[in-house]
């Protein structure tokens, strides 16, 4: 029963989980413009990158540590500079971001950078657990135990430093979950990592559960970062097509 009220949990709210932090840390205008509104350059986009971990929300699961955070964005830099059509050159800190404040606080962190382009990501998370029976052998015999269930979400804008404006924006969402019995000692199944919905087959066996819940935020975080890739991509086309209608009107 625990199984089928969390995967349909999962249907019904996997769009909205956890919700977008972009425009808290950017404005609302900057991540709702529309294609047309800003223009690519054509020359060759070389950019900044800034990972924010937002952890502001009521039921924001902990932030990865900060070796963690740090591998992340630089799987990003490799993956955004093989896949898209502009290079990230370097990794900041992002120093003095805060929520609640504008893009402008991007454009000040560029210059004193000395960047004209600055690809701002922003990762949150959102877990929740919840009992269920479990299985040793996988059928032979039942225990009680807990699943965690872990929503990801990376989001991305591209800013253009001296004019102060987003010229593209993407998101990537990502859901892992990790199970384990409440009974001590069974370590031959549990802990165990699952990414049922992206690949039903895939699962990650751990020695103890001491560091479980950290790998499972960082199994559905990359899981996000495979999907924002492909739809920065898909972003990227959509604006150069807006920006080429008038012209072909």
């Amino acid at each position: 029963m625990g199984l089928w009220v969390g995967a349909a949990y999962l249907s019904a709210c996997v769009s909205m989980i956890p919700p977008s932090r972009l425009v808290e840390y950017m404005g609302q205008q900057a991540v709702t413009e529309p294609l047309a509104a800003t223009t690519l350059p054509q020359t060759p986009i070389r950019a900044g990158l800034v990972l924010v971990s937002d952890t502001t929300t009521s039921d924001a699961a902990p932030a990865l540590p900060d070796e963690a955070l740090n591998r992340l964005a630089e799987s990003l830099q490799q993956q955004i500079n093989e896949f898209l059509p502009f290079k990230i050159e370097t990794i900041i800190p992002a120093e003095g971001i805060r929520p609640g404040g504008e893009i402008s606080q991007f454009r000040e962190l560029g210059k004193k950078h000395g960047l004209d382009y600055l690809a701002v990501v922003v990762v949150s998370s959102t877990e929740q657990e919840y009992p269920l029976t479990v299985f040793l052998g996988w059928h032979s015999h039942s225990q009680p135990g807990l699943r965690r269930d872990n929503w990801s979400l990376i989001e991305v804008a591209l800013v253009g430093v001296k004019s102060g404006r987003s010229l593209l924006c993407a998101e990537g969402r990502g859901w892992a979950t990790l199970d384990r019995p409440m009974a001590p000692g069974i370590n031959q199944w549990y802990p165990v990592i699952w990414r049922r919905l992206q690949d039903p087959n895939w699962r990650w066996w751990l020695p103890t559960y001491a560091g479980a819940p950290n790998t499972l935020r960082v199994i559905a975080m990359h899981e996000a970062a495979k999907r924002l890739v492909l739809n920065l991509q898909d972003a990227w086309i959509q604006k150069r097509q807006a920006e080429l209608t008038p012209v072909r009107g």
